[in-house]
């Protein structure tokens, strides 16, 4: 049985946000994705990088690589001007995102879960245009978004009162236990993905704008752009996400070595890394941040890891054998 799906996210292009993340909705057999919403250009939030135009060579060239035609559309580039703002007088083009995540709830037959990373803008507005459908169709909000992006739209997904797991990230206590945060040492794995996934990943992390994107799945990149990749740090902040609307769990093996499998799987003599959730209640601030307190009757989910460096420990161990083991569709 699989997980109906919409991803929210912040990809851009010129590449900025590699999407590794975004591989997890199209390689995990659990999910079934059914759109991508790409948020806004980021050229006026202070210390971001802009303007990028969204992702839409991203999400292309993940269709190409899976044989999928996930839709997907952008939204309004603007900051909501409080936390009612339907953004109507938007361009008809930055409408098209509400638009669709709207549609892709209202038409589907069970309660979908959204999961918003970035900005939560489209999250924000799409309700406050049809809270209704929001009422009656989302399974879970999974808020891992910026809460500086748009603090208006924080406020509104946050007091909106649906059913809400939070992700929390901050720069300045990246090991503290709610923080899902952690870093990769290099990216050499990607050296073993399959060939067209390994081109994906070079072209979005060499940033690359070459505008033959999906020729470019077919052709290595140049060696020293791989070997420049290969040898980087990477922060993660959404594999936690996954990994909980997946029903995938963190597992020592007997062996000492780390996986990430599905909850069913866990055979006796594994230990089980804690990468949950647990109730919280939660209120947002004049300025878009949150504040949570833990305890409550489980409308509200907080993350929780145990011990935040024996987490990026195994995740660093674990992660890239699930990573290597997505296969697109067709293709050997």
């Amino acid at each position: 049985m699989t997980v109906p799906v919409i991803s929210i996210t912040d990809l851009f292009h010129p590449p900025e946000d590699p999407g590794i993340d975004l591989l997890m909705a199209y390689g995990l057999p659990e999910v079934d994705l059914r759109a991508v919403i790409l948020g806004e250009k980021r050229s006026s939030v202070p210390g971001l990088v802009g303007p990028r135009d969204p992702g839409v060579v991203a999400v292309t060239q993940l269709n190409a690589i899976f044989g999928r035609e996930i839709p997907f559309a952008w939204c309004p580039f603007a900051r909501m001007r409080d936390p009612n703002d339907r953004m109507c007088d938007a361009p008809p083009s930055q409408q098209r995102g509400i638009e669709l995540l709207i549609h892709a709830l209202a038409d589907s037959p069970e309660p979908v879960h959204l999961l918003s990373f970035g900005s939560a803008r489209p999250l924000a507005v799409a309700y406050n245009r049809a809270p209704e459908v929001f009422r009656e169709k989302v399974a879970r909000i999974h808020l891992s978004a910026s809460t500086t992006v748009d603090p208006q739209a924080i406020i509104r997904v946050v007091d909106a009162g649906l059913p809400l797991s939070l992700y929390p990230h901050s720069a300045d206590d990246m090991y503290d236990s709610h923080n899902k945060h952690w870093t990769l040492p290099d990216l050499k794995w990607i050296e073993d993905m399959h060939p067209w996934l390994r081109r994906y990943l070079g072209y979005a992390l060499g940033g690359s704008s070459r505008p033959d994107f999906l020729r470019a799945l077919e052709e290595d990149a140049p060696a020293d752009v791989m070997a420049d990749i290969y040898h980087r740090t990477h922060s993660v902040r959404e594999t936690a996400v996954w990994m909980q609307v997946a029903g995938r769990v963190l597992v020592r093996r007997t062996d000492g070595c780390h996986a990430i499998i599905p909850a069913a799987e866990v055979s006796a003599g594994q230990t089980v890394i804690r990468n949950e959730q647990v109730p919280c209640t939660v209120r947002a601030t004049a300025d878009g941040l949150y504040e949570f307190d833990l305890g409550g009757d489980g409308q509200t989910t907080v993350f929780v890891r145990d011990d935040p460096v024996e987490y990026e420990q195994a995740m660093i161990d674990a992660m890239p054998a699930l990573y290597k083991s997505f296969r697109p569709s067709g293709l050997s």
